[in-house]
């Protein structure tokens, strides 16, 4: 299924705008993993189980599995998601971005080893770097937009013909490279006004938006700022605040409750 269609199925399906995050770190894993030889698998298939109902989409962090020689529990992991949760799209979190046959290979890497439903993107090296991403149809190309890190306004910021360039990022990925309708943008909640104006810019395409929870964005102003008409078009993204909510056996019941509230209170501002 197109990711489009399993994102906006799930959407409605779960009455959910959360995306939760999944990243592995070990030393904040239950103590009872600690002489799991698969601790890394085990634990993020548990908070997968617990929490897939209350979700519209997982996003696996590459970075966090590769760092500990991880990428088979990671293939394992979203081939978990998508035989035991069939509909919840997988976004690999990955921030490629590079050129020619390099891209191509990254390309492979997201939808053909981890079969991944979405990746994240830098689009900073043009369209030639994202095209072999943009030709796969049936699978979503988010791109970074403008980012939740303090950091980002050092060239997000700067203007670019009477615009910033986080804007003129948004204009030309929403006129020019979404020939296939399978684009969304990355913009942080810790920016909720800078993310109104790219809705204003990009109409109903989907936005991620990290840095919710451990990062302090504030819920009430992203669904303010970021909603479409419908009430949809956002994958609020939460990680830490969601995984590491409990630190005993009960560890997926304490992900699903937090889970749950964040769901609940995106929703309380969402139908307000």
């Amino acid at each position: 299924m197109h990711f489009m269609q399993s994102l906006q199925q799930a959407w409605q399906r779960h009455d959910s705008l959360v995306c939760v995050g999944l990243d592995p770190e070990p030393s904040k894993f239950p103590a009872h993993l600690a002489d799991d030889a698969d601790a890394v698998f085990t634990f993020c298939a548990a908070i997968v189980d617990a929490t897939a109902d209350l979700v519209c989409a997982f996003k696996p962090q590459i970075a966090h599995f590769a760092a500990l020689r991880a990428e088979d529990a990671l293939e394992r992991l979203i081939a978990h998601i998508h035989a035991r949760h069939p509909g919840v799209p997988v976004i690999l979190d990955a921030k490629r971005g590079d050129i020619g046959s390099t891209a191509q290979h990254y390309a492979s890497e997201a939808f053909d080893r981890y079969r991944a439903d979405a990746v994240t993107l830098n689009p900073y090296l043009g369209r030639d770097s994202a095209q072999p991403f943009l030709d796969r149809a049936d699978k979503g190309v988010i791109l970074l937009c403008r980012t939740s890190n303090p950091g980002g306004a050092d060239f997000q910021a700067l203007d670019c013909g009477g615009m910033p360039l986080y804007l003129r990022v948004a204009e030309t990925i929403a006129r020019d490279w979404n020939t296939h309708g399978n684009c969304a943008l990355v913009t942080g909640a810790t920016w909720p006004e800078e993310l109104g104006k790219v809705r204003g810019i990009v109409g109903d395409m989907p936005l991620l938006v990290p840095g919710i929870g451990a990062q302090g964005g504030d819920v009430e102003a992203v669904v303010q700022h970021g909603r479409t008409t419908d009430g949809t078009g956002l994958m609020i993204s939460s990680s830490r605040a969601i995984l590491y909510a409990g630190d005993g056996s009960d560890f997926a019941t304490a992900a699903r409750s937090a889970a749950s509230t964040l769901r609940d209170t995106v929703n309380r501002y969402r139908y307000s």
